[in-house]
């Protein structure tokens, strides 16, 4: 079985029972086989609530005697690598790269050039650039890693999703093929999967299905891309809350090689690693995180709102929903056929609204019957050219108008709600 040594983040074979019984021979194509799968494959009793799903960081203090910290650390990337024919030394340099996660765009400055596989000495030539490096993968698992080892059991079972061990951010050394073990269309799923998980915290009382397939929010809820930064804050805003490793350090300036001053840097302490969330109400509480980090690394709150101030009717599938009914309604609110008013003229009939020809005797009468009979008196007396408020109050014996204005109020209110509901 194939283990990460914490101290060197070097990988290490851990005799089985298997290997016991498989000293006098080779082992066979389907043993192999069935031992690598031991090692991606959690099996399902120890799945429980309590301690699945769980991701967990190894420290930089096992290997290293102090870190960098830019005070304004660059936002992390992801950049990934061919493994197929990388070495024991490649691994290791990899592992003690991704380890430095709080150097951020200033880890190069640990490793000579000349110490880093090819790729990375690449990107390492660039100059300050904050790189996390991952296998290149068919699934581009190592990439979503972290989103994946977010989601509970009943997910995963959900949406055709493997039962795999615990999550490792970031990247150590743990590669072992995992293409063998994931569905052709891992990639798909997990984005449905996600979706779904992340979906309540963004469009709360209103299912996924009641938008249409290319509704832009739903879009962005199965757009893995777009989360990978967000989670990726959330977890290393945890890791900052670890202590930090007593390695002797003092914070102070980071002096160069040449004795001159690193600007934005300070020098310290690696901080402790361990679970950086652990069962199903962490991980919970981790993808509510990931929600608010949206808004800082992709203006997740911005773009909700824009697309909920423009949304057309294409938007909308055949199911209701709260956000349909609320929509429709401004929308009708807009489209209002009849606007109710009263407008006092001398000559001729009040007019209820700019389309004459929609308040015909049929409509006034259905709406008369939604009227009590001191309103339902004024609409008569509106209709037969009585317009003046004064001379209202006079026919129904008001001592002025004031009560009359009050109850053109109630009758434009009750109007309004008529036309709306026909």
């Amino acid at each position: 079985m194939t283990q990460i040594d914490e101290r060197t983040g070097q990988r290490t074979e851990q005799r089985t029972a298997e290997d016991e019984v498989s000293e006098d021979r080779e082992p066979t194509a389907a043993e192999v086989l069935a031992w690598r799968r031991d090692d991606v494959f959690l099996p399902e009793a120890e799945a429980t609530p309590e301690e699945f799903p769980s991701l967990r960081n190894i420290s930089a203090g096992f290997i290293f005697g102090g870190v960098v910290r830019p005070r304004e650390p660059a936002p992390p990337e992801y950049a990934t690598l061919p493994m197929s024919h990388t070495s024991d030394r490649d691994f290791v340099a990899l592992a003690q790269w991704n380890m430095l996660w709080e150097a951020a765009q200033f880890r190069r400055r640990f490793f000579d050039l000349d110490d880093l596989p090819k790729p990375m000495a690449k990107i390492a030539d660039l100059g300050d650039v904050n790189v996390t490096f991952v296998p290149r993968t068919r699934a581009r698992y190592f990439e979503y890693a972290p989103l994946f080892h977010l989601l509970p059991k009943r997910i995963l079972d959900m949406f055709g999703l493997p039962l795999l061990r615990g999550g490792q951010w970031p990247f150590m050394a743990d590669w072992a093929g995992i293409d063998d073990f994931l569905p052709t269309d891992f990639e798909a799923r997990l984005a449905r999967a996600w979706a779904w998980t992340v979906w309540p915290h963004l469009m709360s009382g209103s299912k996924m299905k009641a938008f249409s397939a290319d509704d832009p929010i739903r879009l962005l809820a199965h757009n893995l891309d777009f989360w990978v930064p967000a989670v990726t804050a959330t977890i290393q805003d945890r890791l900052r809350d670890f202590p930090e490793v007593d390695k002797g350090k003092t914070p102070g300036p980071v002096l160069l090689e040449d004795g001159s001053v690193l600007a934005g840097a300070i020098a310290g302490n690696p901080r402790m690693g361990g679970p950086v969330w652990f069962g199903e109400d962490d991980a919970h509480d981790a993808v509510v995180e990931t929600v608010e980090a949206a808004d800082r690394t992709g203006q997740l709150r911005g773009i909700l709102d824009a697309v909920r101030s423009h949304r057309i009717e294409d938007d909308f599938s055949s199911h209701w929903s709260y956000a349909r009914e609320d929509f429709e309604r401004k929308l009708h609110g807009k489209r209002r056929k009849v606007t109710v008013k009263f407008v006092e003229l001398t000559d001729t009939i009040p007019v209820q609204g700019p389309e004459s020809e929609v308040l015909d005797n049929l409509v006034t009468n259905d709406f008369l019957t939604l009227l009590d009979a001191r309103n339902r008196q004024i609409v008569v007396l509106l209709n037969s050219g009585v317009t003046r408020k004064t001379e209202i109050a006079d026919v129904l014996g008001y001592a002025n108008h004031s009560a009359v204005s009050k109850r053109l109020a109630q009758i434009r209110r009750a109007a309004e709600a008529h036309f709306d509901e026909n």
